[in-house]
C-alpha cells in the first residue's frame, strides 16, 4: 500500500499514543506464567504484540482482549502447554529473543519461527547464555530461526552480555526464574529497565546492583492489573515532525519517561529542542507523563558508543532530523542497524538521497550533512516500519507531495500512525 504525504504548514495539537511496545510484550509474557489474572490497560495495537498474544493462546494461556484492554488467565511457571504447532513471532524480533528465556526451561518441545525478515536476523546472542544455562536448543545454521526448543533443567548463572541488549538481558533473567539460585546478567551499558521494574511488579525476588541484575528462581509470580504507558519510541515520530515543521507545537499525553529510555529526550534538548516535561508520575516503577514540543532551529549532533545503543530505534528518524539541522549528524557504533528488520544504514541512505540528501555511509553508521532541503519523491519503507514513519515525517518538510511505497508496515508497531500525523495538520 502508498501512503501519500503532502507539506504541512505547521503541526498542532495533543497526541495520545498507544501502549509501548516494549513494556506490552513483558507484561504479557508474565501474567502468562503468574499465578492469577493479569489485567493489562493500554496494551499495544501493533501487530507484534498481537503476535505475543497469539503465541500465548497457542501456549493453553486464556487471553481475551477488548480492543486496547488484555485479560491474562495466567498457568503459572510450568502451566504452559504443548502447542502442538510451530510458534509463529511474525515481525517480531522481541518475541524471538524474549519467549525462548522461558520456553527454554518447559516440560515439552517447541518450535518458534516467524516471517521472512525474522528469519534472517541473528539470535546467536541468547543461544549462548541459554545453552549456559543447560538449555538443549538449536536454530538453523547455528544462528538464525527457526529455534528447536527440546525440555532441559536449567541452572543459575552468571552471564556477562558482550553487546549491550535488553532483549537478551530479559531472556536470561526469564529463564533465571526457572533456574535454583540466583541468575545473574550484567551489563557494560545500562539498557532499559522495564524487565526489571515487570518482574518486581510480578513479585520476582530481583536486585539491581549498579549494572548487574540479580533474579532469584525458582519464582512464584502473582496477576496484576497493569496500565501501560504511550510509547516514546513512537513518540520520537511526533517530536521529530514538530520540531522539523516551523510553528508547529503539539502535546503528546501519558507517555512512559523511564530514565533508561530518557537518552532520546536528552539528546533532542542537547541538539537545542523545545521540549517541556509536565505531569510526571510513577505507574507500576515507570515513569509517566506528558511533553511539550515546539518548533526549533537544531544545532545537529553526534550519536557513537553507549549513546547508540539508547537511541538505535529513533536513529531513522533523527537522521531526517539531522539533515534539516545546522551541523548534521553523525552515527557510529551502529552495527547493529545492518540487522533490523531491514539494514537500516542502507534504507535509512537510499530515502534520503531520493529526496535530494547527501549522505556519507560507514559501515557501522553514516554522516548526514546539515542545511540540507526535502525534495518531493518516491520513497520506500522496504517492509520496515520505523523506515516509513520516519520517512513520513521527512515528507511534511518537503517541497512537494511524496509517496511512501509499503506505508502498511507502520502497523507492525503503530496501526494509528498516519491518520494521527494527518490530525496534526493545521493549515
Amino acid at each position: 500500500m502508498a501512503e501519500r504525504v503532502s507539506p504541512a504548514r505547521k503541526l498542532a495539537g495533543i497526541v495520545r499514543l498507544p501502549g509501548d511496545k516494549s513494556i506490552s510484550h513483558r507484561y504479557a509474557m508474565l501474567g502468562a506464567i503468574a499465578e492469577g489474572a493479569t489485567r493489562i490497560g493500554n496494551y499495544s495495537t501493533g501487530a507484534d504484540c498481537a503476535s505475543t498474544l497469539e503465541c500465548l493462546s497457542a501456549l493453553g494461556v486464556a487471553v481475551g482482549r477488548e480492543g486496547a484492554s488484555v485479560s491474562i488467565s495466567g498457568c503459572g511457571l510450568y502451566g504452559l502447554r504443548d502447542p502442538g504447532r510451530v510458534l509463529d513471532a511474525g515481525n517480531s524480533g522481541s518475541i524471538m529473543r524474549m519467549l525462548p528465556g522461558i520456553l527454554a526451561a518447559q516440560r515439552f518441545p517447541t518450535r518458534i519461527t516467524g516471517d521472512e525478515s525474522v528469519r534472517r536476523r541473528p539470535v546467536d546472542r541468547i543461544l549462548r547464555p541459554l545453552e549456559a544455562m543447560g538449555a538443549s536448543i538449536s536454530a538453523r545454521e547455528g544462528r538464525f530461526p527457526p529455534l528447536e526448543i527440546r525440555p532441559a533443567k536449567l541452572k543459575a548463572v552468571d552471564y556477562q552480555v558482550p553487546v549491550p541488549s535488553a532483549q537478551v538481558k530479559t531472556c536470561v533473567l526469564f529463564a533465571g526464574l526457572y533456574a535454583d539460585g540466583v541468575t545473574t546478567v550484567r551489563e557494560l551499558v545500562r539498557t532499559r529497565d522495564h524487565t526489571e521494574l515487570a518482574l518486581k511488579e510480578f513479585g520476582a525476588e530481583i536486585d539491581v546492583e549498579g549494572r548487574a541484575v540479580l533474579v532469584r528462581g525458582p519464582a512464584r509470580l502473582k496477576g496484576r492489573d497493569l496500565i501501560v504507558p504511550g510509547d516514546l519510541s513512537s513518540a520520537a515520530f511526533f517530536m521529530a515532525a514538530a520540531l522539523l515543521v516551523p510553528g508547529s507545537a503539539i502535546s503528546i499525553e501519558g507517555v512512559g519517561l523511564n530514565p533508561t529510555r530518557s537518552a532520546l529526550i536528552d539528546f533532542l534538548l542537547g541538539m537545542g529542542a523545545s521540549i517541556r516535561v509536565r505531569g510526571l508520575e510513577f505507574r507500576a516503577g515507570e515513569a509517566v507523563g506528558s511533553l511539550d514540543v515546539r518548533h526549533a532551529p537544531l544545532r545537529g549532533g553526534v550519536i557513537e558508543k553507549g549513546l547508540t545503543a539508547a537511541l538505535i530505534d529513533e536513529i531513522p528518524v533523527l537522521a531526517v532530523l539531522g539533515a534539516a539541522s545546522e551541523e548534521g549528524l553523525t552515527v557510529r557504533d551502529a552495527a547493529e542497524l545492518r540487522i533490523k528488520e531491514t539494514d537500516r544504514i542502507a534504507t535509512v541512505a537510499e530515502n534520503l538521497k531520493r529526496m535530494g540528501i547527501s549522505v556519507e555511509l560507514q559501515q557501522d553508521g553514516f554522516h548526514v550533512p546539515g542545511r540540507q532541503r526535502f525534495r518531493a519523491a518516491g520513497l520506500d519503507s522496504f517492509g520496515d516500519h520505523r523506515i516509513a514513519m520516519a520517512f513520513a515525517v521527512a515528507a511534511l518538510a518537503a517541497d512537494g507531495e511524496c509517496t511512501i511505497d509499503g506505508a502498511e508496515a507502520a502497523a507492525v508497531s503503530f496501526p494509528e500512525f498516519f491518520r494521527l500525523l494527518d490530525s496534526l495538520r493545521s493549515e
